[in-house]
């Protein structure tokens, strides 16, 4: 396991937003206004020793987004599961790529 693991013990009707709260009570960086949090539920497969992965949300803080209300009630999470959450800070989720910029083919210099 990670070494910034955070244990959290909570309820199927839990929401992304509440869990999202948990978070930055904990994680003094995740404060910041606009800091996203990627929601992944990570669940064994039954039948052999691996692990599935399937997104279930995000949330910004700060920010209204459409996960906010979605519950793990909702999502495919049971007992036993995992959250794997990326946290992103504003500053790297809201920075954009440099514009393409095309060359244009110079034609051969000729006399």
């Amino acid at each position: 396991v990670p070494g910034n693991e955070l244990q959290i013990y909570t309820w199927m009707d839990a929401t992304l937003r509440e869990l999202t709260g948990l978070i930055k009570e904990v994680n003094i960086e995740s404060r910041v206004r606009g800091t996203t949090f990627d929601f992944v539920l990570v669940s064994p497969e039954y039948n052999c020793p691996r692990f599935n992965a399937f997104e279930i949300g995000l949330t910004v803080a700060g920010n209204r987004s459409p996960d906010d209300s979605k519950t793990l009630g909702n999502t495919r999470f049971s007992i036993g599961d995992y959250l794997d959450v990326r946290i992103t800070p504003p500053e790297r989720f809201m920075r954009r790529p440099a514009p393409m910029r095309y060359l244009k083919k110079k034609k051969p210099f000729t006399h």
